[in-house]
């Protein structure tokens, strides 16, 4: 049996638009992130999850450690729910949250939040700044990894933090160091230009070569910046953890020795955009099904909504995948449609109004912001529903 018969007899009495995650390619691709790991915990990216109970069965694995999650009220929640050692990877301007943490025991225990410049530390003073028997706070400083090249005229990376140099982060770390109320726990890199951009871009070899031309410059440059910075900062505090790499750069950012842990998040899916590495190769864990509602011309089918584009630049490769049948692909005039998208292709011709489309979305954990809830296959059944944030209430950005 096929992965899309065993889907469809799966989910057979359910009606689509829904969302599936199958356990036993997740679990795959769990073992496959922590072998690549060589013995460092992986903390698991909430924002490429986005649901409870699927974090606390990713943590219930070995090798996994820890939660880092993209904004204070959502890490306030997952630790009131009892999830701990919970790392925010942004900084935050929400006042009202840094108030709460500062003033819940358990929380500041728990939770670390992100700072790169003087003016977070200001902000949170100011925030805490009526807070009784305040907490002291904990945090980590985030450090820009991207690659610079020749004088500055090339950059490529995540434009994160105004912090780059050795000296830059000792002196941060000094005035993190000379304030009451906080302590300084961890550093972070994350070297988003090696570990989010696939080094086998399909249907061009040139820009594979400079892709990876890139990164391997890029490596041995921040291998060589990432070791100088933690030292200089392990001069100042008494660091607990060093945060590096993701999905797409696990086994190389492993073997720095100043790196204690990696962050992953999107391996555990194998969404679309993780397709593209020679590193690796994943299993796609996280579906959806869409129904055909049309057929309004031969070779061509509808189904209801499918325009669940993914954040970035945007492109073609930010659309969801049609995945199952194979073969389906957009009208170039319409793309991915609100309320319903056409599809091309041979495969149309073998379905009928009521069957299903499976897609692939290009990112993790966006898919998560569509549905309520994922139905959790293992074989030919489903063995549980599992919320998601939004199923849950919850909806943080």
């Amino acid at each position: 049996m096929d992965d899309r018969q065993r889907y469809d007899r799966a989910t057979a009495h359910l009606d689509p638009p829904f969302a599936v995650l199958d356990l036993a390619a997740m679990r795959s691709n769990a073992e496959s992130m922590v072998r690549r790991a060589g013995g460092k915990p992986i903390r698991v990216a909430s924002k490429s999850i986005r649901s409870r109970p699927i974090l606390e069965r990713i943590l219930a694995m070995d090798g996994f450690a820890g939660v880092m999650a993209f904004t204070l009220p959502e890490a306030l929640w997952l630790v009131s729910t009892g999830l701990r050692d919970v790392l925010v990877a942004y900084p935050t301007a929400d006042r009202a949250a840094l108030a709460e943490l500062a003033s819940d025991g358990r929380a500041a225990r728990e939770i670390t939040i992100m700072v790169d410049h003087p003016d977070h530390l200001d902000l949170v003073e100011s925030a805490v700044a009526g807070v009784r028997d305040r907490h002291e706070i904990r945090v980590c400083l985030d450090i820009d990894a991207g690659f610079v090249a020749f004088g500055g005229r090339l950059r490529i990376g995540a434009r994160r933090s105004a912090v780059r140099e050795a000296d830059q982060a000792a002196d941060l770390a000094a005035d993190i160091a000379k304030r009451t109320g906080f302590r300084l726990v961890g550093l972070m890199a994350y070297e988003s230009q090696i570990a989010g951009v696939g080094d086998a871009a399909p249907g061009s070899p040139a820009r594979t070569r400079a892709i990876r031309w890139m990164q391997a410059r890029s490596r041995r440059e921040l291998v060589s910046r990432r070791g100088r910075i933690v030292h200089a900062v392990r001069q100042v505090a008494d660091l607990e953890f060093v945060n590096g790499g993701g999905t797409g750069s696990i086994e190389k950012t492993a073997r720095e020795k100043a790196v204690t842990e990696i962050a992953a998040g999107s391996g555990f899916f194998h969404p679309r955009l993780f397709d593209f590495y020679r590193g690796f190769t994943g299993r796609p864990a996280a579906l959806f099904a869409l129904p055909v509602v049309r057929r309004p011309a031969a070779g061509v089918v509808t189904v209801l909504g499918g325009g669940y584009h993914a954040s970035g630049a945007p492109g073609p490769d930010r659309l969801p995948q049609p995945y199952l049948p194979c073969g389906l692909r957009y009208d170039p005039d319409e793309g991915a449609g609100e309320v319903q998208t056409p599809l091309l292709g041979q495969a149309a011709e073998d379905l009928r109004v009521g069957d299903r489309v499976w897609f692939r979305h290009a990112k993790a954990g966006e898919l998560s912001e569509r549905f309520a809830r994922l139905y959790l296959v293992d074989g030919e059944k489903i063995v549980e529903e599992a919320p998601t944030y939004r199923g849950e209430g919850r909806t943080f950005l």
